[in-house]
């Protein structure tokens, strides 16, 4: 069977809907609902070697972000601390024992409380 060419829209046969599945750009909601400022949130530090094949990892709990500042916070954090990790949820998590080195680097951030728990 041989192909035709394309000459015109008229032979691609498109169909068109009038069925309205997803709303129009204007009616979606535009509002993004406001974390809580880095200076009122109390953040917790623990290290975890659970389900890990016995290697450690920072857990960096108790974060009011949405998913887009979580990753940023978890790329600027992996950045200074040259190690590798990511977001989980609610949580970041980074390789190995970063304990004595994050409660600094959160404070000069404007974070307010920065707790290291220690495990039980």
């Amino acid at each position: 069977m041989k192909k035709k060419p394309l000459n015109d829209l008229a032979d691609l046969r498109l169909v068109f809907s009038t069925k309205q599945e997803n709303p129009a750009p204007e009616d979606l909601p535009t509002e993004v609902p406001a974390s809580t400022p880095f200076a009122k949130q109390n953040l917790r530090i623990r290290i975890d070697r659970r389900h890990r094949a016995g290697k450690e990892v920072t857990l960096l709990e108790g974060l009011d972000m949405n998913k887009e500042e979580m990753e940023a916070l978890a790329k600027k954090l992996k950045g200074q601390c040259g190690i590798g990790g990511g977001v989980d949820a609610d949580l970041i998590f980074l390789q190995g024992d970063q304990r004595k080195k994050l409660p600094g680097l959160l404070q000069k951030m404007g974070f307010g409380k920065v707790k290291v728990v220690s495990n039980q």
